[in-house]
């Protein structure tokens, strides 16, 4: 059974820090692009980055230079660092992990429940 975890969200004044993490089970990590995604009340979910399973990383424009994404392999583990946090960061945040077969064409999709981050004064 696979599971995707995440955990670190909660409230946080402008400006401040937040590291998020998403834990997998029940997958080969090591082959998968784990990506970071977030949802804002009315608004449609947004990729925010992601990261190759060879490593390389990409960030929504909205969030380039102010948050870093990266991976344990050993521990099955991505993480989501976020700096200089800003009131419009304020969304739920969910962990994908995704692989495609380049043999089958088959994709493999799953999601986390989400974890809230809220930034305020």
């Amino acid at each position: 059974q696979v599971r995707v975890v995440e955990s670190g969200g909660g409230l946080v004044q402008p400006g401040g820090s937040l590291r998020l993490s998403c834990a997998a089970s029940g997958i080969i990590f090591s082959m998968y692009t784990m990506g970071w995604y977030r949802q804002a009340p009315g608004k449609e979910r947004e990729l925010v980055a992601w990261l190759t399973n060879d490593g390389r990383a990409n960030y929504a424009d909205s969030v380039k230079g102010r948050f870093t994404v990266s991976r344990d392999n050993a521990e099955d583990t991505v993480y989501l660092q976020m700096n200089i946090l800003k009131p419009e960061d304020t969304a739920v945040y969910y962990c994908n992990a995704s692989y495609s077969d380049s043999d089958t064409g088959k994709r493999y999709d799953y999601w986390g429940q989400g974890t809230q981050v809220t930034v305020s004064s």
